[in-house]
């Protein structure tokens, strides 16, 4: 097992490659009682029922972002508030992504914030969401627009879960590994190289996921709260949102966020003077792992509508993060229509 520090509004321990039965037996002998958040799917497989007492509780929810709703966000705390949790107690969230914003933001508006736990089952979860602090629901109005920073008090990843991750959501997480990459940490794009498709990639995913988590938890550690470093983290992800949201989430996170990668490289040739090549350095990796480099052209004025609503925007300005270089982040402000409709041709079909 190897373990990441992180420094925030807490300080927390990243557990990589730890045995979570082991984790979560550790969480529960240290509250008075525990409320687990699992999709339903998760709850079956990995047998969660089981784990049911006098003090330790489960909610079940319904798959990927359909759980992240202002719905199920007030169902969660009405069982918090059936449960009488005090903060002596706590939640733990087994799932992906979309679990971890949702029990991590029930934990921070219960009581104004009790502890909460994060056992990510998916890749995406491992790499990204389970990590920073980063809690929230959706609204009408766009993704992870309701919310608020409140860190875990521990994360803790068991490698086995991805045994059983389908090829298409290991993929999916690879996105977040790509960004990662190309934003700060070479080495990820180095060892990718050496991968041929999602099944070799497999093979190297506790390196992958460690120097991912570990990158993260240093942008976290030096702006939790976003006043500007961290924005680099969303690289990709202010068309990747909009495309998401404009496919009622049919489509993965990171499948959105691919198509953001290749829009924002190309975005960055244009602002940020990055090398052309890089853009193709980006659409090659993405295809190696079986991620989406098109969308229908037909969709940019929907798309460009969504991402009015991107939180990095500063009144009516779209701003973008990019890169001029791999590992070299930079901020893209006042980007106009045309700019973005030049940018979106390289996806465009």
């Amino acid at each position: 097992m190897r373990t990441i520090k992180v420094s925030a509004d807490r300080n927390y321990e990243i557990q990589v490659g730890c045995d979570w039965k082991a984790a979560l037996h550790t969480v529960i002998s240290s509250h008075e009682r525990l409320l687990i958040i699992a999709p339903s799917f998760v709850v079956e497989r990995f047998h969660l029922r089981e784990l049911i007492s006098v003090n330790v509780h489960l909610f079940e929810t319904p798959e990927g972002e359909e759980q992240k709703s202002i719905d199920i966000w007030r169902q969660a705390l009405s069982s918090a508030g059936s449960l009488n949790l005090t903060r002596s107690d706590a939640v733990v969230a087994i799932g992906g992504g979309a679990t971890t914003d949702l029990a991590g933001f029930v934990a921070a508006s219960w009581l104004r914030g009790i502890s909460w736990y994060a056992i990510p089952t998916t890749l995406a979860g491992a790499v990204d969401a389970s990590i920073g602090g980063k809690t929230g629901i959706n609204s009408e109005f766009g993704k992870n627009l309701i919310g608020s920073f409140y860190s875990p008090a521990g994360v803790f990843i068991d490698l086995t879960f991805l045994d059983s991750l389908p090829d298409r959501d290991f993929s999916a997480g690879l996105a977040e590994v790509i960004k990662t990459g190309f934003i700060g940490d070479l080495t990820i794009l180095d060892l990718l190289e050496q991968c041929t498709d999602v099944k070799d990639a497999r093979l190297h995913a506790t390196e992958l996921i460690f120097k991912s988590a570990e990158f993260k938890a240093s942008i976290v550690s030096q702006d939790f709260t976003e006043s500007k470093l961290r924005e680099i983290l969303n690289y990709g992800h202010t068309l990747g949102h909009a495309i998401e949201k404009r496919e009622n989430y049919a489509l993965r996170h990171g499948e959105a966020v691919a198509l953001g990668l290749i829009f924002a490289a190309e975005l960055s040739v244009q602002h940020l003077g990055l090398a052309p090549s890089v853009v193709n350095h980006t659409i090659s990796l993405l295809q190696r792992f079986d991620l989406p480099t098109s969308y229908p052209a037909s969709a940019l004025k929907d798309l460009l509508e969504l991402m009015k609503g991107d939180k990095k925007n500063r009144g009516s300005h779209l701003r973008f993060v990019g890169i001029s270089a791999p590992s070299t982040p930079g901020w893209m402000e006042s980007v106009t229509p045309d700019d973005i409709h030049v940018a979106y041709e390289r996806i465009a079909q």
